[in-house]
């Protein structure tokens, strides 16, 4: 009804817009002079001018002379009605033997020929303007109202008759348990719904998943709708706002409705924090009433399913703390299924999926991958083995060799080999003295991850690194563990200090990296024995990126802000000393390893403790 009526509008104002642009074309075409208005003439003229011999030829049509002039021109002249044109120029002095030299021609008098001009400036612009109309009458009638469809859904259906290529199952997810064993439950409802009703048991109406970027959220819905063998309606959360006020809630009434029609379906929304961010709040990006009425919109529809509605809506977010309390109330997503970072052993299971189809060497050994990967999501394991195959095609190799592997490691974290980033000899130097400091550094400590590898190759936006790795998962940290931290990160610098007597701008990003763990030591993990166990500083705080901070609000006194920072100052100067010491009682093996780096430009692990004489710390 209402495509309808909107082609009924379309159809009464295109019509107005046409008769009005027909009226003006009229006019014109009425009104409008020629473009080379022709020269008018009388007969003494032209009589005067075929004497001299200047007329070419003249075209009688009724009463009206067009005279050709031989240099090209044209005149326009008229006689009388009753007399001959060849008398009447006899009569005005023309010779014979000169008449006879000008062409005559009499042509029959048309009254379509004064029409011509007119009619094709009103022809022209009709013709035009009915082939739009058509085309559109046309789109509009082929297409359902293709013009109009700006408020329907934009999800895309997956279900059981997809493409066999396409399909994922959970057996395609690995690592995960728990979020697919609640997830599994899901798909029990959608197939066998009666079981739990007659127990007096809802459905749950909405199952939110939460994890950091790259951890499967898509991937684990895209397995629900595989296994449970139903339409699966996917739409993300940007595609529900458009500059068109009330568009989002349109949208949202047409993908609920739709989903019901279709009978046992789920409603997956990606990145739901795009339109479920809490109302009334200015948080980056800013929210807006479209934004907030597509929200109000997905509160309504969720509310509105009957108990017996067999409709899941499924939700994928890696923000959790900006979605507005109203979502997140039993009712609507009942269920929030945390996803985690994939441990050793998932991360084992993750690459041996992705290893599918791609031809690995005997050398490779997936465990030790996944032992120095710790913090990959799924997604940067993706992108490992595809980058590791990538390189081996490059090298022209037919299999993947355990050296193709390590590389994409370096690859995924730091970025590649910046190969023009040519270091001079003297630069080269102290940058082979400051990541042998981080690694002696950290040889050195008790509390520290062993060294993995140590290379002066500049990638990304780093000159060098030193790569510490743990072998087990770590969900707790120490303040041991920071301190000595601590004193890593400033090794690099205090190597500089110790053998050039001055510093670079190279240490500048772990300055940065101590400094902000030095703060969180004292104002979010209590660890300071002057200041207590005490959080200072109030802050939206998102676990899932990397840390960062929407800001602070100061909940403290200024002489408290004045004790935190001599307190993050102690804990720099006391890491400053330890790394100081070590290096100055190692200064022959620091030199040791810097004079290998300067030639190899990397060392790993094994060669690495062979130079310092360490033992492998315990649990590595």
């Amino acid at each position: 009804m209402q495509q309808a009526k909107g082609l009924q509008a379309l159809s009464k104002n295109f019509l107005l817009v046409l008769l009005i642009l027909l009226t003006v074309s009229a006019l014109f075409a009425l009104f409008a002079q020629p473009f080379e208005e022709q020269r008018k003439s009388t007969l003494s003229e032209i009589a005067r001018d075929i004497n001299e011999g200047r007329v070419e030829g003249i075209v009688v049509e009724g009463n009206t002379l067009t005279v050709s002039y031989k240099d090209g021109g044209e005149a326009v002249a008229v006689k009388e009605a009753e007399e001959g044109l060849s008398q009447t120029l006899l009569n005005l002095g023309v010779t014979s033997s000169e008449l006879r030299s000008v062409s005559l021609v009499q042509k029959e008098p048309s009254g379509l020929s004064q029409w011509i001009g007119p009619l094709t400036f009103v022809l022209l612009p009709l013709l035009f303007f009915f082939f739009i109309f058509w085309m559109m009458f046309r789109q509009a009638k082929s297409g359902i109202g293709q013009a109009f469809d700006f408020t329907k859904a934009k999800a895309r259906l997956f279900g059981a008759e997809g493409s066999s290529k396409e399909r994922v199952t959970f057996d395609d997810v690995a690592g995960l348990k728990e979020a697919k064993e609640e997830v599994q439950e899901v798909v029990d409802f959608l197939k066998n719904p009666d079981k739990y009703i007659k127990m007096g048991a809802k459905i749950p109406r909405g199952v939110l998943l939460v994890g950091a970027p790259g951890t499967g959220k898509t991937l684990l819905a895209r397995a629900v709708a595989n296994q449970a063998g139903v339409p699966f309606f996917s739409a993300s959360g940007s595609e529900f706002i458009e500059m068109f006020v009330g568009i989002g809630s349109s949208r949202v009434r047409d993908l609920f409705q739709t989903a019901k029609k279709a009978g046992k379906s789920i409603i997956f929304i990606d990145e739901l924090d795009a339109i479920g961010k809490q109302r009334g709040l200015g948080y980056p990006g800013g929210g807006h009433d479209e934004r907030e009425q597509t929200l109000n919109q997905i509160l309504t529809e969720m509310d509105g399913f009957e108990r017996t509605a067999t409709q899941i809506v499924i939700a994928a977010t890696n923000m959790p703390h900006v979605l507005d309390p109203a979502l997140l109330r039993p009712g609507r997503f009942d269920r929030r299924i945390i996803l985690d970072l994939p441990d050793v052993n998932d991360r084992e299971a993750i690459l041996k999926i992705h290893a599918r189809g791609k031809p690995l060497d005997a050398s490779a050994e997936l465990r030790e991958i996944a032992e120095r990967t710790p913090g990959f999501s799924g997604a940067d394991l993706e992108s490992l083995m595809n980058e590791s195959a990538i390189l081996a095609a490059r090298q022209n190799k037919t299999t993947v060799s355990q050296g193709e592997l390590l590389e994409s490691i370096d690859k995924v974290l730091l970025g590649p080999e910046r190969k023009s980033h040519i270091l001079s000899k003297k630069e080269k130097e102290i940058t082979a003295f400051h990541e042998a400091g981080h690694a002696l550094v950290s040889a050195s400590l008790k509390h520290t991850d062993p060294v993995r590898k140590i290379s002066i190759i500049s990638r990304g936006r780093a000159g060098g690194y030193t790569l510490k790795l743990p072998k087990e998962e770590k969900h707790l940290r120490s303040k041991l563990e920071f301190l000595d931290e601590l004193a890593v990160l400033l090794g690099g610098y205090m190597a500089e200090r110790l053998i050039f007597k001055d510093v670079t701008t190279g240490a500048s990003n772990d300055l940065e990296h101590a400094s902000e763990i030095a703060r969180r030591i004292v104002k979010e993990f209590g660890m300071s024995e002057k200041l207590g166990p005490v959080v200072y500083g109030e802050r939206e705080h998102n676990i899932f990126l990397g840390g960062s901070d929407w800001g602070e609000q100061q909940n403290y006194s200024d002489s408290v802000a004045a004790l935190i920072d001599q307190e993050v100052a102690r804990f720099l100067r006391g890491a400053q000393k330890v790394a100081e010491h070590i290096l100055r009682q190692k200064r022959a093996t620091l030199e040791k390893i810097a004079k290998v780096l300067i030639e190899k430009e990397t060392i790993e692990r094994g060669e690495f403790e062979r130079l310092v004489g360490v033992k492998k710390k315990k649990g590595a």
